[in-house]
Parts: C-alpha cells; structure tokens; sequence
C-alpha cells in the first residue's frame, strides 16, 4: 500500500511549484554545463561548458562509448544531480530554483523517467506502479488509477493490470515504467537505454510503444542509446566526445 504520510508530504511540496501536469513539451536549455568528479585523488571532468537548447517537443538521441557521460548528462537535465558548474533551464525557469522540496516536486510534475533497468516496486501491481507518480503528487487515488489505467491501455497492457513484476516479461516490464514515465503527461521524458536489456525483436516493439507515447503526449524526449539504429529512427542526434556534444547530421 501507498505511504500515507508520504503522500501527505509530497502533495504539499507539489504546492511550492504552482504547476499542474504539464501538457506538451517543455524548452530545454543548458548554460555553461559542467560536472567534475573527485576520486582516488583524480579529478575527472564528465562535462565540459555544455551549451544546449532543445526546443519543446523535439525527439533527440544521444550517443557516445561508455563512461562518456550520457547518463550523467541526463541526470543533471533530470535534476537528479547538481551540475558543478553551469545552469539548466526548463522553459526558461532555472530548474534547480527554489530548494529541494521544490526541486523534488518540480521532478515529480514536470520530468519522465525510463531507465535501461525498470526499477518497478515488487510489491505493486502494474496498474500502481503506475499509478505511484500521481499519487505522490497528491491526485486523488482513483483518478491516479484512471490515469495509470489509460497510460497502461497506451501501451497495450490493459490485461496485466493486477500483474506483479515477476509474474510479467521483461518487455512487459520496461512497458510498465514507461507507462509510469509518461502518466503525468511530463514536459520532458528522459530515457537511460530504455532497451538495453532487450533482445532485439522485444527492443523494436518497446521502442515504437515509447516514441508512440511520446507523439500523443507531445514531451520534449532525450533518450541516451548506444544503437545507431535506434538513433537513426530520431531528426535530431548528439555525439558526446570529451565531455562536448557534436550534432550529427
């Protein structure tokens, strides 16, 4: 069962952003992006002076080899992280204003997430996995359902609704976060290799599922992939080389 008291929580911090769900997509802008990490005595720079607009409702691809410093740019734009210098704009606003609670509930409202492992609640049924986003942002439970319920028919999932997520397939599970990314109608969905544990046949169809969801919303969509092909399938890819992006034609 849902945390009461959590919920009770995040509903107020919800208040500090004054936004509803967003509808569309949202502007995203870096300024002068940075990330640095200190370890074993080294100082190793991720990022290097990111400049970046990505206009709303753009679908960009990511690419560059691993430990380049795709997953770290997403979790900076995903506010998951501060940047050790520079800013992130979500529709002009800087979207590391106000502290953390309002930071927190600028996420929850505003951001998507799909990662490369689905990080479902083994406990939850499909429908409130779901559903779970919405409820921490203070929806009242059975509209959170109705919600989750239309995200899951999008992805074709009606009948796995009271599925647990060792009883569905791993494609059924990454199609269940990505139903829980998108029930919120986010400004901004970010996905970390959203099938890179798929084989190939289950990566194809999960992927139309997301680029599906995404046109009906109409988020502004970042996705980090190793696959050209999947890239391919974008109007717009960045190259990550020596902590710059380079757009690709």
């Amino acid at each position: 069962m849902v945390d009461a008291p959590l919920v009770a929580k995040n509903a107020q911090n919800a208040e500090l952003t004054g936004a509803s769900p967003a509808r569309g997509g949202i502007a995203l802008r870096t300024v002068g992006l940075d990330k640095t990490f200190h370890k074993g005595g080294q100082t190793i720079r991720v990022l290097r002076n990111v400049n970046l607009d990505i206009g709303p409702g753009e679908r960009v691809a990511v690419l560059g080899p691993s430990g380049s410093g795709k997953s770290t740019f997403l979790h900076l734009v995903g506010t998951l992280e501060k940047p050790s210098a520079g800013q992130v704009f979500f529709d002009g606003q800087d979207a590391f204003a106000g502290g953390s609670r309002a930071v927190d509930a600028r996420r929850n409202r505003m951001i998507g997430f799909v990662f490369q492992f689905h990080h479902l609640l083994s406990d939850q049924t499909a429908l409130w996995n779901v559903a779970m986003p919405a409820v921490i942002a203070g929806v009242p439970r059975e509209e959170a359902r109705a919600q989750a319920e239309q995200a899951l028919d999008r992805m074709e999932l009606l009948g796995r609704l009271t599925h647990k997520p060792g009883e569905l397939s791993g494609g059924e599970q990454q199609r269940v976060a990505i139903a829980r990314a998108m029930v919120m109608s986010p400004g901004l969905l970010l996905a970390d290799e959203p099938t890179g544990n798929l084989d190939p046949r289950t990566a194809g169809a999960v992927f139309d599922r997301l680029l599906d969801l995404h046109a009906d919303v109409g988020s502004t969509l970042v996705v980090v992939t190793h696959s050209n092909e999947l890239a391919a399938r974008f109007p717009r890819r960045l190259r990550l080389v020596d902590g710059c992006f380079v757009e690709e034609s």
